[in-house]
């Protein structure tokens, strides 16, 4: 039985990383897999990469992307053995739901890899439904300054000081957010006062 699995993780964890390895298992065994990203992040010149050189291309998701369509199309004409997602955190409420329904009538094990929450620690729309229907949830491990797990994004000015205002999406890496334990984004922040 296929399943909806649910990988999220502060920045800098290894997500895309994990993704890329994932994909390689899968291709090396001889099974075809289908890679998405969202399209917004444009970083990169390929489609995924992380930060220790692993890259691959991807087919590219907006808010109306039809994930359900475009991968029962592709599976139509070669069998998926798996569709993996990075920056799942962008997926609307109903491409999450796509991806549920692609484990659940498509039979294809569906692996989304995503931020938990924003820099001011609130919930993405797609992870939040991720995080409700997924049938595996599985934390990846960053580390703080301190030592301490990082679970949460502190984004900085261009001098380095917290923001804690603004839009929910601002694509940016290590230059524009930290990846900080509860206890030190919540100082930064001044959220305990």
């Amino acid at each position: 039985m296929a399943k909806l699995y649910f990988y999220y993780a502060s920045m800098n964890a290894g997500k895309s990383t994990t993704l890329l390895q994932a994909d390689f298992n899968y291709r090396e065994r001889g099974m075809d897999t289908m890679l998405w990203t969202a399209a917004i992040d444009t970083r990169a010149d390929a489609a995924i990469a992380s930060r220790i050189g692993l890259e691959a291309d991807a087919n590219r998701y907006t808010p109306g992307t039809n994930l359900w369509r475009e991968v029962m199309a592709q599976h139509e004409q070669s069998p998926l053995a798996c569709v993996l997602i990075d920056e799942a955190q962008f997926l609307t409420a109903m491409q999450a739901w796509q991806c549920a329904r692609l484990a659940d009538e498509g039979g294809i094990p569906v692996l989304c890899y995503g931020l938990r929450t924003d820099f001011r620690g609130d919930l993405f729309p797609g992870s939040a439904v991720l995080l409700g229907i997924a049938d595996v949830l599985e934390e990846l491990k960053a580390v703080c300054h301190c030592g301490r797990k990082a679970t949460m994004n502190l984004r900085v000015s261009d001098t380095g000081e917290a923001v804690g205002e603004g839009e929910q999406t601002e694509i940016g890496g290590n230059e524009r957010y930290l990846a900080l334990c509860r206890r030190h984004f919540a100082e930064k922040l001044d959220m305990y006062r």
